[in-house]
């Protein structure tokens, strides 16, 4: 019986509070643009399904807790940050994640976003790129507002993890909810349901 989504995995987006993560997920999750936060009292986390390979889906939750198996680290290529490895905030960040994530392993993909306000650019493509080689992460430039590279980057990080879980390298494990084994139809209500989720605004 075809599955509707074969795994779930939990992601979170972290940075500092200036780099969009709000809009970049919103546009990722609502295919929308919303240049102010608008978060939805009570609701716990943003949903969608992707599909990695033709009838390979992956039901992604994007919550702002570390029950997660990827998470985006977002910077902001239009600064206020010149000198990017000399920024602590992000090495701050990722052991953080790491930290709260232990003993389970956890998949980081780099963000560049506003890769659209070029003129502002202070972060050059080459200076993150070296970023992301130090930590072993991949790197990509997003604009939400543009929506450009926004479903590449879920999209990238959800094949990594994919890779890892089919390896054995990330297992799914009682008790944690980071990544979790598919549905079959009927045990929803429609794709359409699962898709929209509940969502809200990480800031």
């Amino acid at each position: 019986m075809e599955t509707i989504w074969l795994y779930q995995f939990r992601l979170i987006v972290i940075g500092d509070s200036t780099v969009g993560k709000s809009c970049l997920i919103r546009r990722f999750t609502e295919g929308r643009f919303a240049q102010v936060s608008d978060p939805t009292v009570g609701v716990d986390f943003f949903s969608r399904l992707v599909e990695i390979e033709p009838g390979k889906r992956i039901k992604l939750q994007i919550w702002d807790t570390w029950v997660c198996c990827g998470c985006c680290s977002v910077v902001s290529c239009s600064g206020p940050s010149p000198g990017l490895l000399r920024n602590t905030n992000i090495h701050d960040w990722l052991e953080e994640a790491k930290s709260h994530v232990q003993p389970h392993n956890i998949v980081f993909l780099l963000v560049g976003h506003k890769c659209d306000l070029e003129a502002q650019r202070q972060v050059t493509r080459q200076e993150a790129e070296k970023l992301a080689g130090v930590y072993g992460m991949h790197y990509v430039e997003t604009s939400a507002r543009d929506a450009i590279n926004v479903e590449k980057a879920f999209v990238d990080l959800t094949r990594d993890i994919f890779e890892l879980v089919g390896r054995g390298d990330i297992q799914i494990q009682e008790g944690w909810e980071g990544v979790k084994s598919g549905l079959v139809p009927n045990t929803v209500h429609s794709s359409e349901e699962v898709t929209k989720g509940d969502r809200r605004c990480l800031c």
